[in-house]
């Protein structure tokens, strides 16, 4: 089975100061950013201030509080890690500080608790190595990293674009950029980049029409 998936895409030696520098990276990380986004959707914009005018354009509120960002910066934690069993632990990591920092931030800062909103989340967390595992190959080689390329691409364009058997339809800029970034962190080569864009987005239309 490791002979199969590493022909796939190969393993990359790590030591443990590396191993526990990523962790401690994805935590931090994970901390900061969920603080930050109970922090904007907390702050009530004012225009005449410059970043909040920024906020505002950019509508950052909806942008934090939809899966796409969290899903990319989870796509570029794993194929960036060392291994599929690395990439686990450091999204695990990210998502769990991050759940953990707002769920507490919201319960202190926003007086109340919403736990059955972050259940969601929690469940996502527990399930996020798994799905980690499987994105990591997703920078490797052949059929299997085409298909798992064509999934992430296809779960990328229901967070990035509306979507319609007769129509699609571009939600903001920030989405756009979402959904290009997370081309670019995917990118092996152009004819599989190109491949698997065409059948995620037949997927997302094919999904649409039956759910």
């Amino acid at each position: 089975m490791n002979k199969y998936l590493n022909s796939i895409r190969k393993v990359e030696h790590a030591n443990k100061k590396i191993v526990i520098r990523d962790v401690l990276i994805c935590l931090f990380l994970g901390i900061i950013l969920g603080v930050l986004s109970k922090y904007i959707d907390n702050l009530e914009l004012n225009d005449a201030v410059w970043w909040q005018h920024i906020i505002g354009v950019l509508d950052l509120r909806n942008v934090l509080s939809g899966f796409g960002i969290w899903i990319l910066i989870s796509i570029m934690i794993s194929v960036y890690s060392k291994s599929p069993w690395f990439a686990g632990l450091n999204v695990f990591t990210f998502l769990l500080s991050m759940c953990i920092s707002y769920h507490i931030y919201t319960i202190i800062f926003s007086g109340f608790n919403p736990l059955s909103y972050m259940m969601i989340w929690y469940i996502i967390t527990i399930l996020s190595p798994l799905f980690a595992f499987i994105c990591w190959y997703s920078k490797g080689i052949g059929i299997v990293s085409l298909v798992i390329k064509s999934i992430i691409l296809c779960i990328m364009v229901f967070c990035s674009f509306a979507v319609g058997f007769w129509y699609f339809d571009f939600k903001s800029i920030i989405d756009t950029l979402i959904f290009i970034c997370a081309l670019v962190v995917i990118h092996n080569d152009y004819k599989s980049d190109v491949i698997s864009l065409f059948l995620g987005i037949t997927l997302s239309y094919l999904l649409r029409v039956f759910i």
